[in-house]
């Protein structure tokens, strides 16, 4: 989530094991021999069946994870290429644990697959964190517990599973099994940058530290420490696993990445069909901007199906275990940063100065306030994006918008020619302001949609009846729409080039009025 500029509220975040005896040090049992992403068995051989095919493990989800400090722990690396090795840093009162990687998906409807397990893996508490007094920064210095081996793993989102063998504890650690080439198929950049600044273990994050606020923050944070939220999965399991397991289902080329690699690396989404950004996606770093943007005017679709998204330019750094594994952002304290006096670009919002960019050039929306909680209203049912979906103009959906949201806002660059098929009222503290839905096309015949709302993801599981119980209210009708809406735009962005076949009818004129 994102402050200020317009906001409307307070902030608040909605020592090595002995080799194993009969398979080498770091190695485990795997589970199910499947296969790769490119179709083959890790032999070479012609796969017999897809991977989404596959039976599933349903007992991956954690219901039970113990008091703090049971057990946690982290990887080494955000991300692997298939067959690359990580460390796991493991901390644990039990003499003993197991580990299980579990490929997240849809797996008629388990959700997961376990690929590799290793059990009885010596534990050990790790020493307490301390705290950098510069920058504020949460470091833990622990020691690697295990080496893991993923050769035969196919590409995809993971949630690897610690459980102490004493039952007293399990957690998640979360970790992407990327794609060398994204070319042809549709891109699922997951967002760990952001999961990161939201991530408060060790008392401190991005936005809050020991008293509350930003006075206290964190100006740095960094990958070597274990994810607060959902017992330890970070974010993934608000704001991606849904749309992991709607894109698996539908059987589409898929590649992994995450929105560092997609930094680091110039040519990484070289003829890919599309690129998604998921539902909680706020903390770039220009390279990853560019490099989303080159690919647009390449052709590439992009789907940004959640709110906020592009809101903060950070910096990565290096820790000791690797490069990469430090998320810089000063925010309003920029002046102070020693990477800034050094000619790196300001680690604040994209939109403010010094170097504004606003990210609406990319996005074609721009992240307009936070709280708000309203009925998402249709006002173009004859898009394309509605096919199927049988709604009418006017058609509203409790509870859809929030609790962030973007709208188009001409005051900030804006590409053209730009269609808004949602025009959904909100009051934000008091000020009326409206969530657009937007599809903008460029002369590449890249499309580009935005759903205007951070609940998108989270609405792809909302299948019975709204209320108390529902997760924020939503009920199964606007869980229809998203769902076919999403599938709507999956299956056009993965055709190739959007506004080749569907270009943008600009109509801003009619929702807004006369520039």
């Amino acid at each position: 989530m994102a402050a200020a500029v317009t906001s409307c509220g307070p902030r608040r975040p909605e020592a090595a094991p002995a080799p194993h005896p009969s398979t080498g040090p770091g190695a485990g049992v795997p589970a199910t021999a499947g296969p790769t992403a490119d179709g083959h068995t890790p032999d070479g051989h012609a796969a017999p069946k897809a991977e989404r095919t596959l039976p599933g493990n349903p007992d991956w989800e954690i219901t039970d994870p113990g008091p703090d400090g049971a057990i946690e722990g982290f990887a080494d690396r955000v991300s692997v290429l298939p067959g690359e090795p990580f460390g796991l840093h493991v901390s644990t009162p039990a003499a003993a644990f197991t580990v299980s990687a579990y490929r997240m998906g849809w797996y008629d409807g388990a959700r997961a697959r376990l690929v590799w397990r290793r059990e009885h893996v010596p534990g050990g508490r790790q020493a307490a964190p301390h705290v950098d007094p510069e920058t504020r920064t949460v470091l833990t210095g622990w020691q690697r517990t295990l080496a893991v081996d993923t050769t035969g793993w196919p590409e995809g989102a993971y949630l690897l599973r610690l459980d102490a063998e004493d039952g007293s504890g399990r957690r998640y650690v979360p970790l992407t099994v990327r794609s060398a080439s994204t070319a042809g198929k549709t891109v699922i950049m997951s967002a760990p940058a952001t999961w990161q600044a939201y991530n408060e273990w060790g008392g401190y994050s991005l936005y809050n530290g020991p008293t509350g606020g930003l006075a206290t923050r964190s100006l740095k944070v960094v990958f070597d420490r274990p994810y607060d939220y959902d017992h330890g999965a970070g974010l993934f399991l608000v704001y991606e696993a849904p749309l992991v397991a709607l894109a698996e289902r539908l059987g589409l080329p898929l590649a992994y990445t995450t929105g560092i690699d997609v930094a680091r690396e110039p040519g990484l989404l070289a003829g890919a069909s599309a690129v998604l950004s998921l539902g909680h996606d706020e903390y770039w770093s220009p390279e990853q901007r560019a490099h989303v943007a080159a690919a647009r005017d390449s052709g590439t679709n992009l789907a940004v199906l959640g709110a906020n998204c592009c809101f903060r330019r950070v910096r990565f750094e290096p820790t000791d275990l690797g490069p990469d594994r430090t998320v810089v952002c000063y925010k309003d304290a920029w002046a102070q940063d020693p990477g800034h006096r050094a000619g790196a670009p300001a680690t604040t919002d994209f939109r403010a100065g010094p170097g504004a960019d606003p990210e609406s050039s990319l996005l074609g929306v721009i992240y307009d306030g936070y709280p708000v909680d309203a009925p998402y209203v249709v006002t173009s049912p004859g898009h394309w994006a509605f096919e199927g979906t049988g709604v009418a103009a006017g058609a509203a959906f409790p509870h859809l918008v929030g609790v962030e949201y973007d709208r188009v806002h001409t005051g900030f660059p804006t590409p053209r020619p730009i269609e808004v098929i949602a025009h959904s009222p909100v009051v934000c503290d008091g000020r009326r302001s409206h969530s657009d839905t937007a599809y903008y096309t460029v002369p590449s015949g890249a499309g580009v949609f935005a759903t205007g709302t951070m609940r998108w993801v989270e609405a792809l599981e909302a299948r019975g009846p709204g209320g108390g119980r529902a997760d924020h209210g939503i009920d199964s009708h606007a869980g229809d729409l998203v769902r076919r809406v999403t599938e709507n735009v999956l299956r056009a962005f993965a055709a190739g080039p959007a506004g080749r076949t569907r270009p943008a009818q600009d109509n801003l004129a009619a929702v807004y009025g006369p520039a």
